[in-house]
């Protein structure tokens, strides 16, 4: 008769907020997960009744890695609502704002958050395994003290235009409350080319940008890590060597559903911002990808399930602008969670019906589909990458770090197109209606609704890349992202489960700091692991 064991694992996240994980286990092999944000922060209902630009406040504070993605979403929502006009002007600023935002959150991530699990001993048996150590072990890692520093290049850049990074409210309806002068420019140049010269190139990539981007298939990678030495020996050349001597990519495989909203509108595609107008316009393209057929977005087919969150009297399955502003029931702490009811302050988003994954993998295999238009990414590369390889941790982490080049090159083309002598700022007229906005912050798809009636917010729905992946069961009790990633993995040590921190982490989720692992029975703690 075969063994069954609880490992309640909170939190596992080493970010902010609270996630905690409940991993059933049975001879070995997690068999039923559950994942559990712990925390109600209330943002939604904070600002019932207030100013319809309170948004560009209060929202920018929801995260304090991806504020600037909540203030394009903010400034966007309005812009539909209120019918504004954008110059190129302020789509560039805005488009360079997010971008720098991204950009710095990949090596940080990695670093910090991804790399120094791979240095858990689980691997000590790997012939690569020194050299991770070496390199990427948290703080004394050789490049990981190099990487962490060049990452506070590019928010320099965000803060030249924003005032201030993290929390700027820089962008409004109606374009940007900024301009800058020859000088900024030069200088959002240097910084970015120092972010280049000191790591993306040298450490990163051991090659140019424009080397790398040459890749365009699976087999292209691999002949590019075995080109020469610098190749292969840059952090990108150890990540993909070592990512398959480990076995990423043998699990964490998901729901196979691929959802994003898209970002980066054209500068002279989106100057009369509508919600329908807003697909053509996106440079990195929007999309579900069901793991066959690609689909156009459309945000009426999203919808929240709250059948198993902690919140009274609301319908499952509603669209936001029809959802009502939330009412916290009474929540539980892990040991406690009834599973089979409310057991998560997230909501579980569904699109068209699915659960779908939000992130990086999903921004690269859109820019994959071949009906992109010429003005939109076309990146073959995650097509012929998830054919081959499919879903995986190891997928998920090559893409986040695979957007890093191109970042560049976009931030420093924009930058060259600013019109000192152009608008920034066009003001709008207020009015009542309704608007939403979107774009991916570095950790996927983020949209906000707005309902606005007698001048103030009605409603304001906000849905994150990391309630699209931690979100709970939903209303037929089909599990979310991470539940369904974490399903089938080996646990080698279940007093130091890394398998389950490597797997969330492959998410990126915009959750908290270490790993705790209890025996289910007793509520003693067993482990602890974090940076």
């Amino acid at each position: 008769m075969s063994s069954v064991t609880e490992l309640n694992i909170s939190p596992v996240g080493r970010v902010e907020g609270d996630l905690d994980v409940k991993v059933y286990i049975e001879d070995g092999k997690v068999t039923r997960a559950h994942t559990q944000a712990a925390m109600f922060r209330g943002f939604e209902k904070i600002m019932e009744g207030k100013d319809p630009q309170s948004g560009l406040i209060v929202t920018p504070r929801i995260c304090g890695i991806c504020g600037g993605s909540h203030l394009y979403c903010a400034s966007s929502a309005l812009d539909t609502a209120w019918g504004t006009k954008l110059s190129p002007n302020a789509l560039l600023l805005r488009a360079i704002g997010q971008a720098t935002e991204t950009i710095q959150s990949i090596p940080r991530w990695f670093y910090a958050i991804f790399a120094t699990d791979l240095a858990n001993k689980k691997y000590a048996d790997k012939p690569l395994y020194k050299e991770v150590v070496k390199r990427w072990s948290a703080y004394v890692g050789e490049t990981f003290q190099i990487g962490l520093t060049a990452s506070g290049l590019p928010v320099q850049v965000y803060a030249l235009f924003g005032g201030q990074w993290p929390h700027s409210s820089y962008m409004v309806p109606g374009g940007v409350m900024c301009a800058p002068t020859l000088k900024d420019i030069t200088r959002a140049h240097a910084i970015m080319t120092q972010f280049k010269n000191d790591w993306l190139e040298p450490v990163w990539l051991g090659c140019s940008i424009e080397r790398y981007l040459e890749i365009k298939s699976w087999d292209d990678m691999l002949a590019w890590v075995e080109e020469n030495d610098s190749h292969k020996n840059s952090d990108l050349g150890l990540l993909i060597r070592a990512g398959i001597e480990f076995g990423l990519d043998k699990f964490g495989q998901g729901v196979g559903k691929f959802l994003a909203t898209g970002t980066y509108l054209h500068k002279d595609r989106y100057n009369n911002p509508t919600i329908e107008g807003r697909n053509d316009a996106l440079i990195s393209s929007s999309g579900f990808f069901d793991g066959e057929n690609y689909h156009e977005f459309d945000h009426m087919k999203v919808s929240e399930h709250v059948k198993h969150s902690w919140y009274n009297d609301q319908e499952d399955g509603l669209h936001p602008w029809d959802e009502p502003l939330p009412t916290p029931a009474k929540s539980q702490t892990l040991h406690d969670s009834d599973f089979d009811g409310q057991y998560s302050w997230s909501k579980a988003p569904r699109y068209d019906g699915h659960a779908a994954e939000a992130g990086p993998l999903s921004r690269v295999i859109m820019n994959a589909n071949p009906n992109n238009k010429d003005h939109q990414i076309k990146d073959p590369l995650f097509g012929d990458i998830m054919k081959k390889l499919g879903p995986s941790v190891f997928t998920r982490v090559l893409a986040r770090v695979h957007e890093a080049p191109r970042l560049y090159k976009f931030i420093d083309q924009w930058l060259s197109e600013i019109d000192l002598d152009g608008e920034f700022y066009i003001k709008p007229v207020e009015k009542d209606g309704k608007g939403f906005g979107a774009t991916e912050a570095a950790r996927g798809a983020l949209a906000h609704w707005i309902e606005i009636k007698d001048g103030v917010i009605k409603n304001y729905q906000v849905m994150a890349p990391t309630t699209w992946n931690v979100g709970p069961q939903d209303g037929n009790d089909n599990p979310g992202p991470i539940e369904e990633a974490l399903i089938g993995i080996d646990i080698e040590d279940p007093l130091d489960p890394v398998e389950v921190g490597i797997v969330a982490r492959s998410f990126d989720s915009c959750l908290v700091c270490t790993v705790h692992a209890h025996d289910a029975k007793t509520g003693v703690e067993l482990s602890r692991f974090k940076l």
